[in-house]
């Protein structure tokens, strides 16, 4: 077999020149020799990662050292099963009952047996790992942890630690992560399903009646489906016939047999390519008569059944006329009448059903035929309406049909009718209808419908009963074409007889018809019975008539002549057409037919079937003889063919396509357009169509070729060939994604293609008579081929290397040389060509990969499949080393000079990912090898910059450290794998060419590897795992280089353009440096290219994936041989682990649409480029000319329907299915469970190797770092459990970390514990709370006391319940519980002070919570907001940072509001803190002594004062820290504070800030700031004298359980000045019912004393009233100004009139009066605008005291307008009128009448009344001063009013003297003392007092 025969070489000469040898030599010496190496290695040059080592002799190496490991997981790692093959024959499914007559039906695949452990991602749900998922409603209650209170040893500790880690962990990191993309699956080649018959959408239509007004004759109907806008007929007709009995028997001598096949009257249609312009068009067809059309349409149109007593005669002489019609013209017919329905109108106006459930993204991924129909059910935009597959049934009744006219009756004609059916003004609607009843039923076919006929009249399954009538499946003229493999036979030709023009013929020629016969020769007697009948006739017939048009010459045809044709067509097989003129008159001597020409087309013309629109000559004579070999060159027809078998043309029994030719236009001379030239290259293009491998899962097998059908390809060399060898080839289909229509080819008909290709291969004869095999034969022919042939072969190379690969298969496996070594498998000679053959490829692509993009790209990928398959086939080393002469050709070197760098580097990782794509890539890599170490280190990405290591005192392990490097041995025993790390870090090198689609490309072909490596269950074992794991370690150092340009994913910014592009866009030069977290200094100032999010996350899955199933020992080995700097660096690393792999929750999932979110990632990452220049405009232009070549696997010209998935109506339409997301959400949870695990086993395991290093503190701070940051994000119970447990033994080991060193990490764990503290899960809350306690323990027995993490956890609450949203107060209060439980159950510190100290803080944090909790309950009630904030800043009056932070606070809200006096006030309040703890830390004379220095300002400062027994020493660290405790620090607020009170117009109390803040600046010298203050004060005393008005008071009182805490509660709010009651109602009143509802706010009108008695319990009640300030006389001889009447207010007073009967109002001696004098807890202004009340007092006056005080007021207020200065006339005559005038009800006068006229009996009134009149005369003398003064001011026009004045007065006096000047005698006696002198009364004091407090 090495050898070939004699001539056989000659012939090869005659082809080519140049021998084969001397080819292979001249290969040799261009490329390199490929030629295994027989010789090992022995010291190992350094070679760069630009260069490809030498591989190691794989099959030596594997006979040398047989496998050691015992039978099991690890022994099938180490070797290829034996059984790798096997042939399976797998029997055609078919879908009728009867098999179609088509010869070899079965499809033989070659598959691997269950041996090859195929999986599949796809086929696996993500969920389906998340068994172990925590259930949180089963969990236990909060509980104590049996082992927090013991003390165990630090070992003990972390092993118990590492036992529980090690439990539920998932084994599949990557099954948790989303599947690879598919988008970049190039290496995906599965096993396609056997394909089925293709099937657009289908619907059934069922004719139920035809009712005419009359019934006189037959009438026959026809359905056919048209597509106005392609002008194409999309489906055959199909013939029903709802005649009733009568009628048929009208009929029965010419079709004597009917068969019930002819009965159908329901059929099912299929629409590939719905449309809104498809119609559903009737025909009705008569039996031939005399008369037109119109002549025969009249009697349907004028007469009625109903009129038969009218009509009677004339519908008799009908029928009689009809009958004898039947009887002799019953096989002739003619056009009646035809209508249309609009299939648009029934799907939308019946209503369509869920559309969603077809489109939705959750349907279950059927066969491929369902997925490629669901893919033509989705059409372009408009389409989408067109679902013919779900819409509910119609059952139609069609009234109105148009009667047909004799020369309109063509298809345009149609087109025309039926487009101008859709206008409203529609021409047809003018026309008279002929009326009629048909009815008919519209509804979507059924899956499986019973009783049906195929178009062939096959039974198709299930079809129960055969006497049943049929339903009959109508077969589709698709609009565009199918590219669908046929796999059934089918062989029909359909003739549409168009027109015939016989005017210039003289003679009775005018009722025409054609005959149409089917011959087999020319004798008469051979036509064939392969026309098919229409409805209510025999199955076949002989030949088939056309409708006859009466008087007409030239006539129009619209029949349709359906023929089974033979499938062995012979020369002598043509068409016959006889013409006839049909006598419709009986006459004598007249025969019925008349034979007026003759024409026929053989249907065979250079071996090829004859298909189109032909226009014939009509031959009035008979043919000649020997006629039917003759080609006759008016008569115009068309033909049509539905094949998919034809002998003659397609040898062996190939299946080829679906073919239909578009026919030539009708008119001559026309442009012809005409397909069938391109006959050969488009059955080949459809042989793999482009939805075949939609299907394709993610298998590990694919090195055979698994396709399940043949290959149509009609070359003729090609088909000899394969038919000359002694293997059967007929069935083998090519599996390659690269094969054109393949998922990865463009749909491109190249009409050369197909004659280039005939060069290709030698004549047919000569090989036939070689027993060469055909893949050596090949292989030669392949390598010695040149010029057009060589181009042709290239252009189709797939083809030839799968032919050659199955060639080999099959001779491997029938001659039985599987079992032999795999060197004597193949002789040398086919070695060296598949060598050459493989140099002279890579050649090409190296130097045309810029030149023909498309072509080398599949050229590329077609040789990495068929160096895949070789692996599973050949000699493994001689397969690397081809690998490694690809490399070579395909240089890294040449990307310096090459044009395109990315595109050649695109191409190698496509390759590469091919190769390593193989089911055995484990075992080719050698992961049980051990490596040699070099001679000498050779220098790699990690040791290059490594420094020496700080942790390890002993010898470097150089044996572990070349197996984290990219060394020269890693590289030869791990060949594959090598060389992909080795692109990966080239590509990921910063300043690399890496561009985006590079960096995705690269990382997904190593995702995808290791995915298959966890859906393998081959490798379950985790000794396996981890032996597999050895072949990525050096990923690891590769992943901590490339950590500057990861994607930053703590940043929580939306997606923007990055700070460089934004730099970029702005013309700036690039920064040189970018801040990054992660950065260490040695890389910080590097300038690099970032990674996406996309590409960063999948490179992080894939180094978690690597820590994870490493074996530890190894990884600690390694660890310990790190410097600090680089464990620092992988810290950052497992840091940014965290942050990318963070639970995101449901609502997340929800909203990310992930294609959506992808594509904007990509054109985001594209933008980026070309902005920043990393990407040229020629590689851009490149890029876009190859469309999505370098994302998509389906080509760049891929039809968008293959694939609903990259759709664009999917992007922004997906719509999310519930249960989808819920199980999203559980696999991401679960996912981000496993990735903390895994960064915590990595933490152990650093913590564990630095523990004895002197250098270990910066370390564990990193360490500690981390293990916050995990913390901080959203874990899983279990994890968290874990964490806990190692942070108490962190801080167990190391406490001098937290409580020594930074205060801030002691900070930033409080803040975690008592976050998780707050947790719903109980578990989590138990841990949480055990670490919590334990710090705290831990914190006292360093120093007796816990005041560093008593600090801070206060702290840490205040800031949690200020952020967090998800915050529970509930959960925190039974954690705080549990920590009391602890200190409680704590015996050894139960005699301590520490139980007590606990349970103090504990009882502060929960008052805290309480307010914290309530103030975010209350943000839109800015009183209760500012109570709440008060109180929490109360709760930190033990810690003066928080107090002062929450002030603050107070005072940024208050400005907000406008209340500058109560911001100023907060900001006294923060200075006088700061006083405070400033006196304590030093005595400075000039600083204020502490709260005491403030008095002045506000009597309400003292509560600043530090007298609590606990408070902090501001000596403690970290307290009293911040910025504001300094001397700066107070001046600032002093100055915030006198310019809040400028703004609030209170100059004077500026004066008192000022006073503390001169001191300062005069012992500071501060002249500057001197002149500056006394600047201010100089203004503000000038404005002192300005018109100010300050706030206006009201009393509010709550009553209702509805405002919990405030019910009962009353308060008195400072409102702005001139605020109204009625504002304040109405502010206080919206509020509270937009809280409670409108109709449960209740505002109390009066201000009586409420009784809650009286309340309604489920309403609020608000009772508001106007109060004013109160002051004692002794108050008023101080308070003089304004503004002493407006500061420091404590006591308000209001009035009630009430009457003893309950009215408030009386006659004068009814009327009382209530004073309430309120007493508040602070004076006004405070630091808050509503202070509660806590004094409350009444006074009742009498109706004599209230007379008095009305009387005391008129006269103060005549006082006050007599002396006014300037005067003011109106303001005096206004009171004067009011005090004199006549008509002034209950005025002076009344009152003097009803009290003074009688002397009262009642002692006790007699000082009132006495009062009263001394009130009296005080009054008549202000008003004689007031008309004095009045007189003094007034005009001449006002003398007469004045007058009018003095005339009222002087009668006001005579009335009232009688009654001043009546003194009681009584008076001037000594009184008796009282006799309960404690008794208030009238007597001891002026009135009735009740006091509340």
């Amino acid at each position: 077999m090495a050898t070939l025969p004699s001539e056989r070489r000659a012939f090869a000469h005659k082809i080519n020149r140049t021998v084969a040898s001397e080819v292979r030599k001249q290969v040799s010496r261009e490329y390199g020799s490929p030629q295994l190496s027989k010789k090992r290695a022995g010291a190992h040059q350094p070679v760069p990662l630009t260069e490809v080592v030498e591989p190691v002799d794989y099959e030596e190496y594997v006979s040398s050292h047989p496998p050691g490991a015992e039978p099991g997981p690890l022994r099938q790692l180490l070797e290829f099963p034996s059984d790798d093959l096997e042939l399976l024959l797998q029997e055609r499914e078919c879908a009728t009952i009867e098999p179609p007559a088509c010869p070899n039906a079965e499809f033989c695949l070659w598959q691997d047996d269950s041996k090859r452990h195929s999986v599949s991602l796809d086929d696996t749900p993500r969920g389906s790992w998340a068994s172990s998922i925590f259930d949180l409603k089963n969990s236990t209650p909060d509980a104590l942890l049996p082992s927090v209170l013991e003390r165990t040893a630090a070992e003990d500790m972390d092993r118990r630690n590492t036992e529980n880690r090690q439990q539920c962990r998932h084994t599949d990191l990557l099954g948790l992560y989303p599947a690879p993309d598919e988008d970049e699956a190039v290496e995906r080649c599965a096993i396609p399903e056997v394909p089925n018959e293709h099937s657009g959408q289908r619907i059934m239509v069922k004719c139920l009646s035809l009712k005419f007004e009359i019934e006189i004759e037959p009438i026959f109907g026809s359905l056919a489906l048209y597509d106005v806008r392609e002008k194409k007929k999309i489906s055959e007709d199909f013939h029903f016939d709802l005649n009733s009995d009568q009628m048929k028997s009208l009929l029965r001598p010419h079709s004597p047999h009917v068969a019930i096949s002819t009965l159908a009257r329901s059929a099912i249609f299929s629409i590939t390519y719905p449309s809104p312009d498809i119609f559903l068009v009737i025909k009705l067809e008569k039996v031939l008569q005399q008369g037109d059309i119109g002549e025969c349409c009249e009697p349907y149109m004028v007469m009625k059944e109903s009129d038969s007593t009218k009509h009677k005669e004339k519908l008799e002489k009908l029928r009689t006329q009809a009958e004898q019609m039947c009887t002799r013209l019953g096989r002739f017919r003619m056009p009646f009448a035809w209508t249309a329905i609009h299939l648009l109108n029934i799907v939308s106006s019946v209503g369509g059903l869920d559309r969603s459930d077809s489109d939705s993204d959750t349907e279950r991924k059927g066969t491929w035929n369902e997925r490629k129909k669901k893919g033509f059910e989705r059409m372009s935009v408009g389409e989408d309406m067109c679902n013919f597959t779900n819409f509910r049934p119609a059952t139609l009744t069609v009234t109105n049909f148009f009667k047909q006219e004799g020369d309109r009756l063509s298809d345009e004609d149609l087109y025309k009718f039926l487009a101008d059916m859709r206008r409203p003004s529609s021409v047809l609607r003018r026309l008279r209808p002929v009326t009629a009843q048909l009815k008919i039923d519209i509804s979507p076919a059924p899956e499986a419908p019973h009783y049906c006929l195929s178009p062939e009249l096959l039974h198709v399954k299930p079809y129960p009963d055969p006497r049943v009538r049929p339903t009959k499946e109508v077969l589709e003229f698709p609009a565009r074409y199918v590219y669908t493999p046929h796999t059934t036979y089918r062989n029909m030709l359909y003739v549409y007889p168009q027109s015939v023009n016989f005017n210039s013929r003289q003679g009775s020629v005018r009722n025409i018809a054609v005959k149409v016969q089917f011959m087999a020769g020319e004798d008469p007697s051979q036509a064939m019975p392969v026309i098919f009948g229409k409805s209510s006739c025999a199955e076949f017939y002989k030949e088939a008539y056309t409708q006859v048009i009466y008087h007409n010459k030239s006539p129009e045809f619209y029949e349709e002549v359906k023929m089974k044709i033979p499938a062995n067509l012979t020369d002598n097989h043509h068409l016959l057409f006889t013409f006839y003129h049909i006598s419709c008159q009986p006459k004598q001597n007249t025969p019925l037919e008349t034979p007026v020409g003759y024409t026929w087309i053989p249907l065979m013309q250079h071996g090829r079937l004859r298909t189109g629109s032909f226009s014939l000559p009509v031959s009035v004579e008979k043919p000649p003889p020997s006629y039917s070999v003759l080609t006759p060159d008016i008569f115009l027809m068309k033909s049509e063919s539905c094949l998919t078998l034809h002998r003659q043309q397609q040898q062996n029994g190939y299946l080829c396509s679906y073919t239909e030719c578009i026919p030539l236009s009708p008119s001559v001379g026309l442009a012809s357009y005409d397909l069938p030239i391109q006959y050969a290259t488009l059955s080949r293009a459809t042989a793999r169509p482009s939805s075949l491998l939609l299907s394709r899962s993610k298998s590990i097998s694919n090195s055979n070729p698994d396709l399940a059908s043949t290959p149509a390809t009609p070359d003729e060399e090609v088909q000899r060939i394969i038919g000359s060898k002694g293997i059967d080839r007929s069935h083998s289909w090519v599996n390659s994604a690269y094969a054109p229509g393949g998922s990865r080819a463009v749909l491109r008909r190249n009409p050369n293609s197909s004659c280039e290709l005939k060069q290709v291969l030698v004549k047919p004869y000569t090989l036939m008579s070689l027993p060469t095999l055909l893949h050596e034969e090949l292989a030669l022919q392949w390598v010695v081929s040149s010029s057009t042939v060589r181009e042709a072969s290239l252009q189709q190379a797939w083809f030839f290397f799968q032919l050659m690969v199955k060639s080999m298969s099959h001779h491997l496996f029938l001659s039985s040389r599987l079992d032999m070594p795999r060197r004597q498998r193949f002789p040398d000679r086919f070695v060296d060509d598949i060598a050459a053959l493989v140099c002279a490829i890579s050649a090409d692509i190296a130097s045309r990969y810029h030149k023909d993009v498309e072509l080398v790209e599949r050229l590329n990928n077609s040789l990495a499949f068929f160096l895949n398959d070789l692996l599973s086939l050949m000699d493994r080393g001689f397969v690397f080393n081809l690998v490694r002469s690809y490399y070579k050709q395909v240089h890294i070197n040449k990307l310096h000079t090459a044009q395109n760098p990315s595109s050649l580097t695109a191409l190698r990782m496509d390759f590469i990912r091919i190769v390593c794509s193989h089911e055995h890539y484990v075992t080719l890599n050698l992961p049980c090898a051990t490596l040699s170490p070099p001679a000498s280190p050779s220098p790699s990405t990690s040791s290059t910059t490594s420094q020496s290591s700080a942790f390890s005192s002993h010898v470097l392990d150089q044996g572990v450290v070349s197996m984290f490097e990219l060394s020269v041995p890693f590289r030869q025993q791990h060949f594959l794998s090598g060389l992909l790390l080795a692109e990966l870090s080239l590509i990921l090198e910063p300043d690399g060419e890496g561009v985006f689609f590079l960096h995705k490309k690269t990382i997904s072909a190593l995702h995808s590897l290791l995915c298959s490596h966890d859906a393998d269950p081959r490798y379950t074992d985790p000794q396996v795992r981890s032996h597999i794991a050895q072949l990525y370690l050096p990923l690891i150092p590769i992943v901590m280089e490339t950590l500057a340009q990861l994607h930053d994913f703590t940043d929580t910014s939306p997606h923007t353009i990055s700070q460089s592009v934004a730099m970029a866009i702005a013309g700036s030069p690039l920064p040189h440096s970018k801040a990054n977290p992660f950065t260490l200094p040695s890389v910080a100032g590097r300038q690099c290219s970032t990674l996406s999010a996309e590409c960063s996350r999948m490179l992080l899955v894939c180094f978690l994936w690597v820590l994870k199933n490493a074996d530890a020992g190894l990884l600690e080995r390694w660890v310990s041989d790190l410097s600090v700097p680089q464990i620092n660096r992988l810290l950052d690393l497992l840091h940014l682990c965290l942050s990318c792999f963070e639970y995101k929750g449901k609502k997340a999932l929800q909203r990310i649409n992930s294609l959506t979110f992808k594509k904007s990632q990509d054109m985001k990452a594209r933008l980026e480029e070309a902005i920043l220049g990393t990407i040229g405009a020629r590689q851009e232009m490149v890029r876009r000319c190859r469309g999505t070549t370098e994302r998509s696997p389906y080509g760049g010209q891929e039809n968008v329907r293959w694939r609903k998935n990259v759709t664009h109506w999917r992007q922004n339409a997906d719509r999310v299915d519930k249960s989808e997301v819920e199980q999203e959400s559980v696999v991401d949870g679960n996912l981000a469970t496993e990735a903390a695990l895994i960064a915590l086993d990595t933490l152990e395991i650093i913590v564990k190797t630095v523990v004895m290093s002197e250098l270990k503190e910066s370390v564990l701070v990193g360490v500690l770092r981390v293990l916050l940051h995990s913390m901080a994000g959203n874990q899983s119970a279990l994890f968290l459990q874990h964490c806990f447990s190692t942070q108490r033994a962190l801080v167990y080991k190391f406490p001098e970390m937290l409580f020594e060193e930074d205060t801030e990490l002691c900070a930033d764990l409080c803040l975690r514990l008592l976050r998780h503290c707050s947790s719903s899960v109980s578990s989590v809350r138990s841990h949480a709370s055990a670490s919590l306690y334990l710090l705290m323990r831990q914190n006292f027995e360093i120093g007796n006391n816990f005041a560093r993490v008593k600090m801070q956890v206060t702290m840490s609450l205040s800031s949690l319940v200020g952020t967090s949203t998800k915050f529970n107060e509930e959960h925190l209060r039974r954690s705080l519980k549990t920590i009391l439980t602890y200190a409680e159950d704590d015996l050894e510190l139960r005699d301590s002070p520490f139980p007590e100290q606990v349970q103090d803080l504990v009882f502060n944090l929960h008052m805290i919570l309480t307010d914290t909790v309530k103030m975010k309950e209350h943000q839109q009630d800015p009183e209760m907001l500012i109570d709440l904030m008060y109180r929490i800043a109360k709760g930190y009056q033990n810690s003066p940072d928080l107090r002062l932070t929450w002030l603050q606070n107070m005072a940024g809200k208050h400005s907000e509001r406008g209340n500058h006096a109560e911001a100023a006030h907060c900001l006294v309040h923060s200075a006088a803190l700061v006083a405070e703890y400033l006196n304590m830390l030093e005595d400075c004379r000039y600083l204020p002594i502490g709260c005491v220095s403030f008095q002045s300002i506000s009597s309400n400062v003292l509560e600043e004062s530090a007298v609590s027994d606990d408070i902090l020493s501001p000596e403690e660290e970290g307290i009293c820290s911040g910025k504001y405790f300094s001397e700066s620090g107070l001046v600032g607020l002093l100055e915030h504070a006198a310019a809040s009170f400028n703004m609030a117009a209170m100059y004077e109390a500026i004066n008192e800030v000022y006073k503390i803040l001169c001191p300062i600046h005069e012992a500071n010298r501060d002249f500057k700031k001197l002149a500056s203050v006394h600047g201010k004060l100089q203004d503000a005393f000038n404005k002192v004298y300005n018109q100010r008005m300050f706030g206006t008071y009201f009393r509010v009182g709550f009553y209702g359980c509805r405002f919990g805490d405030l019910d009962e509660q009353e308060f008195v709010y400072k409102e702005p000045s001139i605020t109204k009651l009625a504002e304040i109602s109405h502010r206080l009143e919206e509020f509270y019912a937009e809280r409670f509802g409108d109709d449960m706010v209740v505002i109390i009108k009066d201000s009586n004393p409420v009784d809650k008695n009286k309340l309604d319990p489920n309403k609020a009640y608000l009772q508001i009233t106007y109060v004013e300030p109160f002051f004692d006389t002794y108050e008023l001889k101080e308070r003089i100004t304004y503004f002493d009447k407006n500061y420091n207010l404590r006591t308000f007073m209001y009035c009630t009139p009430f009457t003893l009967d309950g009215r408030a109002h009386g006659d004068l001696h009814e009327q009382y009066k209530r004073k309430t004098f309120l007493t508040t807890s602070h004076a006004f202004p405070y630091i808050k605008t509503r202070i509660n009340v806590i004094h409350k007092e009444e006074i009742i006056l009498m109706p004599m005291e209230v007379a008095i005080e009305d009387m005391q007021k008129k006269t103060q207020e005549l006082a006050f307008a007599t002396h006014q200065d300037p005067a003011d006339p109106k303001m005096l005559q206004m009171v004067l009128q009011g005090c004199v005038g006549t008509t002034v009800n209950q005025g002076p006068l009344e009152v003097a009448q009803v009290f003074l006229s009688e002397i009262p009996e009642d002692p006790k009134l007699f000082r009132h009344h006495n009062k009263l009149r001394l009130c009296f005369k005080d009054f008549t003398k202000r008003c004689e001063d007031a008309l004095r003064k009045n007189k003094s001011l007034i005009g001449p026009d006002q003398k007469e009013y004045h007058r009018e004045l003095e005339r009222n007065y002087t009668k006001l006096r005579e009335a009232l003297f009688p009654l001043i000047n009546r003194k009681i005698p009584q008076l001037y006696r000594p009184l008796p003392l009282p006799t309960t002198p404690t008794q208030r009364n009238s007597l001891s004091r002026s009135s009735f007092r009740r006091v509340d407090c």
